[in-house]
């Protein structure tokens, strides 16, 4: 028989019976619950970025989670048109955010509008333009893209739409800079988008910032340091510390229009292999979910993930590690436009 006293235990099963989601935001109950419990078989139907749900139309919407299969633009290995139906089949991702106690789902009208279809994906240029056609009628729509690719050349049509009427500052975790020229015929290659798109005029250099960076491509990176961009070493992570990076984010971009885009390859590659560059002595992915995770109070317009390729990759981690930074933006991006809307 028990020793513990019977109102003891009447008031733990009291607390054992109250509702769980009503511990950070009874607002969020409903949502959290639906959310979380969802049907009877979780893993049945059609795979989604982040379990969101499907539609065709951008009507009403916030923020469009959207694939973009494509790669024509690598220099290296090949394989990240695969990178947005790999994302889609990883499950338990969301959609409560642990640390800042909010589901992105009540927030913010989120759906998955499904994939970019390219009529030209044999032609890089003409691919570009097809894609910077397809994010001006998101722009124009008032939706928020958010963007599963692809190699890192699908950033440049987009910030070509995102940053049309204005142009936006950047915060940039690779291990490159990709502010490299004309490569093997091309300018329209994985590492040239940033220079690409500070040219077009659509991406300020001296708004943006670069984290993570490392490895022999340092030479060909000139252009980010003649343009005024921030260039932070992985070194200077290491040595200074994410509270400095943070810090030095906000300086750089200040309150202006910014975009977020994250290469999977600034990641050390023991976390995610399964991309086309990999870099060894790179950055954590709670280093990396720390410093996103802080552009929370930013004027934030969008977002990317890019360079997953999961074929070299036989654990699944690199989608994994992917779609966690996918929420971890999307988290962001819902409190900046909590915050625009006057909510939060």
């Amino acid at each position: 028989m028990s020793d513990v006293p019977k109102d003891k235990l009447a008031h733990l099963k009291a607390l054992s019976e109250r509702n769980p989601f009503e511990l950070f935001d009874p607002r969020l109950a409903e949502h959290l619950e639906t959310a979380t419990t969802g049907g009877t078989q979780p893993y049945a139907g059609m795979p989604t970025l982040l379990d969101a749900p499907h539609r065709e139309s951008l009507d009403a919407l916030d923020i469009a989670l959207i694939g973009l299969p494509f790669d024509l633009g690598v220099t290296n290995r090949p394989g990240a048109r695969f990178g947005p139906r790999s994302v889609r089949a990883i499950e338990r991702v969301g959609p409560f955010h642990h640390t800042s106690h909010i589901l992105p789902f009540a927030l913010a009208e989120i759906a998955d509008v499904g994939d970019v279809m390219l009529d030209q994906r044999y032609s890089l240029d003409d691919a570009t333009a097809e894609i910077q056609a397809y994010y001006q009628r998101v722009v124009d729509a008032g939706v928020i893209p958010l963007t599963v690719g692809g190699d890192h050349s699908i950033t440049y049509p987009i910030l070509e739409a995102v940053g049309r009427e204005k142009s936006v500052g950047l915060v940039h975790f690779d291990a490159h800079c990709d502010t490299a020229g004309e490569f093997g015929g091309s300018r329209f290659h994985h590492g040239g988008p940033f220079l690409n798109a500070a040219l077009a005029g659509v991406l300020d250099p001296e708004r943006t910032i670069q984290i993570g960076i490392r490895g022999s491509a340092e030479m060909i990176w000139r252009f980010s340091y003649d343009s005024g961009m921030t260039v932070i070493h992985i070194e200077d992570l290491r040595d200074r510390g994410v509270p400095f990076v943070i810090d030095k984010i906000h300086e750089v971009v200040g309150d202006g229009p910014t975009y977020i885009s994250f290469d999977v390859d600034g990641l050390d590659p023991s976390y995610t292999p399964g991309t086309g560059t990999p870099e060894v002595g790179g950055m954590t992915p709670i280093e990396t979910a720390q410093m996103i995770r802080s552009l929370h109070d930013l004027n934030l317009v969008g977002g990317d993930v890019v360079e997953i390729a999961p074929q070299y990759d036989p654990t699944n981690n690199t989608a994994l590690v992917g779609g966690q930074m996918l929420f971890e933006i999307l988290c962001v991006l819902c409190q900046s436009l909590a915050r625009k809307k006057g909510n939060g």
